[in-house]
Order: C-alpha cells, then sequence, then structure tokens
C-alpha cells in the first residue's frame, strides 16, 4: 500500500514539474516573441510552413469531412423525416467542433513533429548553443516565431476549413441527396451565429498554441542523439493532440454552457 501511495505521489510531482517547466518555457516565448530584436525572415518562413503549406491537408480533410456528415446527418434524419435539418447541422458541427478539432489534429501531425524534429535534431548537433555562442537568443530565434505563427496561422486555415466543409456538405447535399440549392443555402445561415464562428476560430488560436509549443518545447530539450530527436518527436505529437482534445472540452463548456 505504501508503495503504491508513493507511487502516485512520484507521478503527481513529476507532473507538477512537467507543468512548471512547460509554464516557464511558454512564457519566455512570448516574452521573446514581442521584444527586439526581431527576425523577420524566420517570421515569414514559419507563417508560411505552417498556414500556406498545410492548406491541402486541411482543405482535403475539411471536405470530405462535410461530405461524409451530410451523407451521416441524411441517412439519421431520414428515419425521422427530419431532412431538412442537415443543411443546419453540417455548419454549426463543422464550424464548432469538427474544422477546429480536425485542424489541429492535422496540423499537429504535419507541424508539430516537424517543429520537434527540426530543433530537436539542432539540440543533440549542438547548434543551439552555437546560436547561443554568437550572442543570439535561441528563444527569439527558434521558438517564438513558431509560437507566435501557430497562434496567428490556425485560425486562418479553420476558416478556410470551415468554408470547405459546408461546401462539401452543399455539393453531396445538393448533387447526390436532391436537396434544392436555394434552400439549403436558406437553411445553413438560417441557424447559423456569429458566436458559432468566432468559438471556432478562438478554438483554432488556442490550439495552434499548444501545437507549435510541445513541438519546440520537446524539440528544445530532447537529448540522446537521434533515439532522442524520435521520441521528443513522438512526445510533441501525443502532447499537441491531448491538449487539443482537453482545451476542446474546456472551450466549448466555456463558450456553451447553460449557466
Amino acid at each position: 500500500m505504501t508503495g503504491f501511495l508513493a507511487s502516485i505521489g512520484r507521478f503527481f510531482l513529476a507532473f507538477l514539474a512537467t507543468t512548471g517547466r512547460l509554464t516557464l518555457f511558454a512564457s519566455r516565448a512570448l516574452v521573446a516573441g514581442v521584444t527586439p530584436p526581431y527576425y523577420p525572415r524566420q517570421w515569414a518562413r514559419q507563417l508560411v510552413e505552417i498556414g500556406y503549406n498545410s492548406l491541402p491537408v486541411v482543405g482535403l480533410t475539411a471536405a470530405f469531412t462535410g461530405m461524409v456528415l451530410a451523407l451521416q446527418s441524411y441517412t439519421g434524419f431520414a428515419r425521422f423525416s427530419a431532412e431538412g435539418a442537415v443543411a443546419t447541422v453540417v455548419v454549426l458541427s463543422v464550424t464548432r467542433e469538427l474544422a477546429p478539432v480536425l485542424a489541429g489534429l492535422m496540423v499537429a501531425g504535419r507541424v508539430g513533429a516537424a517543429m520537434a524534429a527540426e530543433i530537436g535534431t539542432m539540440r543533440v548537433t549542438e547548434q543551439v548553443d552555437a546560436l547561443v555562442t554568437l550572442s543570439t537568443s535561441p528563444m527569439k530565434y527558434l521558438v517564438a516565431p513558431r509560437v507566435l505563427a501557430g497562434l496567428i496561422m490556425l485560425p486562418i486555415l479553420v476558416l478556410v476549413g470551415d468554408i470547405v466543409g459546408v461546401f462539401g456538405g452543399y455539393l453531396v447535399s445538393v448533387y447526390k441527396l436532391g436537396f434544392n440549392p436555394g434552400q439549403y443555402l436558406y437553411k445553413t445561415f438560417e441557424y447559423l451565429e456569429t458566436m458559432d464562428v468566432v468559438s471556432g476560430l478562438v478554438k483554432a488560436s488556442v490550439f495552434g498554441f499548444f501545437i507549435s509549443l510541445m513541438g519546440c518545447y520537446h524539440g528544445y530539450h530532447s537529448k540522446g542523439g537521434a533515439q532522442g530527436v524520435g521520441a521528443a518527436t513522438t512526445q510533441a505529437v501525443v502532447s499537441a493532440s491531448i491538449m487539443i482534445l482537453i482545451f476542446n472540452y474546456l472551450l466549448t463548456a466555456l463558450f456553451f454552457s447553460k449557466g
């Protein structure tokens, strides 16, 4: 019994220590991002890498998600003669939940892993130490541009995903299920509110921050050569995905709680 309680205590203390290190790392990254010197070429590179280069995978994910959602909604609602609710369900599901969460998970797998691998390789090959020797802050040069670029670009990706996902549902509903185009569009916008879109974009900003933060954190603290870089890459994707799911619930409860 004593050993079991001791293991729980060790886990809890390790969790607190990791949370503290991560909080300090995040605060240092944010401070580094808003204080000079700035590195505009690094910022531009990360904006393109996180935003523009992720458009294909986010667009495809959103399009087919909207299409499948329209088919599944129609199949379910047809049992209750409520097919007219398909458009509303598609637009609310995509804007509130599916676009930010799926875009976040896809970007975490693509960008978070790349960040951890790149910075981890620089760490184990002592390139990070070389930056310090050259009087260049690794936080300002490597971490801050990635963290703030993730915070900025993921809402843009999610906004594109909203449009593409709703359009995918429109295509399936009109050309496969036989909906009237004008009526479908009317139902799409009838119950859509500004908060539905804004909540998804706020979620995307939080997700983008955590994706970049986890990628940078695990890469920055990697050690042990190639094996350590591989472990850091895995940890970055897993931890970012878990944070996305946890904060998705917390933000949903914050925006749409009844009380």
